[in-house]
């Protein structure tokens, strides 16, 4: 069983968009987790016209932030393998089915993604070259690169990585998870653009394209870093 974890706020311009690149590529036992962080616009009302059973949409009672919104959805998924989705992204038709090749020797999988703008347009062929990625643990303690839309992982990583660090904005979800992948698993990287990675005025994460942390905090970060993938050994 697959569970695509979609955590939503204010998506309401491109989340049809993203659930309709998604619906097609699971069966009929599959799940979409959505867990919500308290919108104002049409997203849920747009997530329940789909009308279908594989969607399940959890409304938190509070804002807890996209990094406890994802940790709301991950907590509720059943599936033995577990996608992360963005609300305003596109899957590439053929996502789903290059994961799972590779799941069958990996614990983790993640992928490069294409660049859009809110208009579909292409700003980037390749994330992981805008990026500049590592596929070391040293690397991506220094410099995290990798997308949480473009993650797949077995529900051991899960049980793992559960619950995330306290402190939110030093370790997110999508770092944390796969600092628990390569630590304690095997993890694959693809070079296989299978996500249209939208970036756009109201996008409520970075995606890395802005640094404007002080050294303080990048050292304080690191070594948080470090220390909680210590104390899960």
């Amino acid at each position: 069983m697959i569970s695509v974890c979609i955590a939503t706020y204010n998506g309401e311009k491109y989340i049809t968009a993203q659930i309709k690149s998604i619906l097609p590529q699971l069966s009929s036992t599959d799940e979409i987790i959505i867990s919500d962080d308290c919108s104002f616009d049409k997203t849920i009302e747009i997530c329940r016209k789909f009308n279908d059973p594989r969607i399940k949409i959890i409304k938190n009672i509070k804002n807890v932030g996209y990094t406890g919104n994802f940790e709301n959805a991950l907590k509720q998924a059943h599936g033995d393998i577990i996608f992360l989705s963005d609300q305003d992204d596109i899957w590439v038709g053929n996502k789903v089915s290059v994961f799972m090749k590779y799941l069958e020797h990996y614990d983790m999988v993640v992928s490069d993604a294409t660049i859009i703008n809110q208009d579909n347009q292409i700003i980037n062929a390749s994330f992981f070259e805008q990026r500049k990625v590592y596929k070391t643990i040293i690397g991506n303690i220094f410099k995290f690169g990798y997308l949480g839309c473009c993650m797949a992982f077995k529900r051991s990583i899960l049980l793992k990585a559960l619950p995330f660090p306290a402190r939110r904005k030093l370790c997110t979800h999508d770092n944390w998870l796969f600092l628990t992948g390569i630590c304690f698993f095997k993890t694959k990287v693809i070079d296989d653009k299978l996500v249209l990675y939208r970036r756009h005025d109201s996008n409520y994460s970075t995606g890395g394209s802005k640094n404007e942390t002080s050294l303080w905090f990048k050292i304080y970060y690191r070594f948080y870093l470090l220390y909680q993938i210590a104390g899960r050994i």
